[in-house]
């Protein structure tokens, strides 16, 4: 096995003597073989100029500078010039896992602040801080249900975002986890098939609002029959959406999750990103990762401490309520910094021209010849059925300067023709009526 350290090789030859092993492959001997990277397939050294060089020219072949109408969990916000400024400050920027309280005051006061605005985001009691991204929290949130109730069996309807659905079959595979996927009525959630599932073996179910297509629905009676099962209900959310549409809170949900990536946070090429949380109070002692709470010192003086560690890691070890071992401190101050400058106001206004963004290119688009607007209530996002297959579509609005948005094929093989478009805040109506004249050019 090639290894690369700074140290010699005699340097080596003494730690594996201290340690009683012979060689650096028997450090690896726990690990059956057919488990190792059989190779990194790394090229010969170079100079650091050389490599400067060439990860600069395979920057370059990034696609940028597309007006963006792409969507399918992650959204293209505006994010005010004071959130790069105040999170890359160096007391945030160089802050980890706060296991010392007593010297971690800003860090703690700072999640406990998002977990506050989370909480009164979703409409639940209490919300966390640490997980990764919408996809782990939706796995963790399945995690809470099965330690809950015993049972073994999880709903999970179709229309929620497909990149979460394959993490949590990734996660699943080593726990005993059965997931069943209800299929959707066109691209909305069909309720009565869901609940057709319901019974004494079902420990959750999952449903997300807005879908991956954009459909809006109210899960409020299906989370309210759920219930009367002893079935976990897991609201699945898009945070802006929640400045117009009902909340998990509102629909009775037990635990909500979503991914925090529109609260302040660039797309990035893929991250990093932030997963969110909120639960009932009856699940609170059952939520992984990290929760602060406010207190008074033995001196009168306010304090922040984590509260509930017996979960944690650092203190059960293997026996741990989950292996999430970050907070995401930074990605969450941004978005408690996001929050905090937009106000409940603004976050307001911000999902209402999202949305009326989005309505008057989903009126436009129904000009358009061969294009079919699906039926449904939406958000800022919806889906069209197109002439030919949406991939070609969408390559051809790539010439044209548009990201033209998500074909649907690339996660439902069932649907060549279905391309889901959103539109945020940042997209102008004259982006809009460009967009439409390229789709009528490159159809014709």
């Amino acid at each position: 096995m090639a290894v690369y350290t700074p140290h010699t090789q005699d340097e080596i030859l003494q730690m594996l003597n201290a340690i009683g092993v012979n060689s650096v492959e028997d450090l690896f001997a726990d690990i059956p073989s057919t488990l190792r990277p059989k190779s990194f397939d790394l090229p010969p050294g170079v100079t650091e100029h050389e490599a400067s060089a060439y990860f600069n020219a395979l920057s370059r072949r990034n696609a940028t500078g597309y007006v963006s109408f792409l969507g399918g969990g992650y959204y293209d916000h505006f994010i005010p010039a004071a959130v790069d400024a105040i999170a890359s400050r160096s007391e945030f920027v160089t802050a980890y896992t706060p296991y010392q309280p007593e010297a971690s005051q800003g860090t703690l006061r700072a999640i406990f602040e998002y977990q506050s605005m989370i909480a009164a985001l979703t409409g639940l009691d209490f919300a966390n801080a640490s997980l990764y991204d919408g996809g782990t929290a939706l796995y963790e949130a399945i995690a809470m249900a099965v330690r809950s109730n015993g049972r073994r069996r999880v709903i999970v309807d179709a229309g929620v975002n497909p990149l979460f659905r394959r993490i949590v079959a990734t996660y699943a595979v080593n726990i005993d986890v059965e997931i069943i996927e209800s299929d959707l009525k066109d691209i909305a959630t069909d309720q009565k098939r869901i609940e057709s599932f319901f019974d004494e073996a079902v420990s959750a179910v999952v449903v997300q609002d807005p879908n991956f297509f954009g459909s809006v629905d109210d899960y409020e009676s299906l989370f309210a029959r759920a219930r009367e099962k002893d079935i976990v209900g897991i609201h699945v959310f898009y945070p802006l959406s929640l400045g117009v549409l009902k909340t998990p809170g509102e629909m009775k949900a037990d635990i909500a999750v979503g991914e925090g990536q529109s609260l302040g946070m660039p797309l990035s090429f893929g991250g990093p990103y932030l997963g969110l949380m909120a639960v009932d109070r009856k699940y609170v002692r059952k939520m992984p990762g990290r929760i602060v709470g406010e207190t008074a010192d033995r001196n009168g003086m306010k304090a922040y401490v984590l509260t509930l560690q017996a979960r944690e890691q650092h203190i059960r070890r293997e026996k741990a309520s989950s292996n999430i071992c970050s907070n995401q401190a930074l990605c969450a101050l941004r978005a408690v910094v996001y929050l905090s400058l937009l106000g409940k106001e603004g976050f307001r206004k911000a999902a209402i021209i999202s949305m009326e963004r989005a309505e008057y290119l989903r009126h436009s688009m129904k000009k358009i010849r061969g294009v079919e607007v699906l039926k449904g209530r939406t958000f800022n996002e919806f889906t069209v059925a197109l002439p030919g297959p949406a991939i070609d579509f969408a390559r051809a609005m790539l010439a044209e300067g548009f990201a033209a948005g998500v074909p649907a094929s690339l996660f439902y093989p069932d649907r060549p023709d279905q391309l889901v478009v959103a539109a945020t805040e940042k997209i102008s109506i004259d982006d809009i009526d460009r967009y439409t004249s390229a789709a009528k050019k490159v159809l014709s």
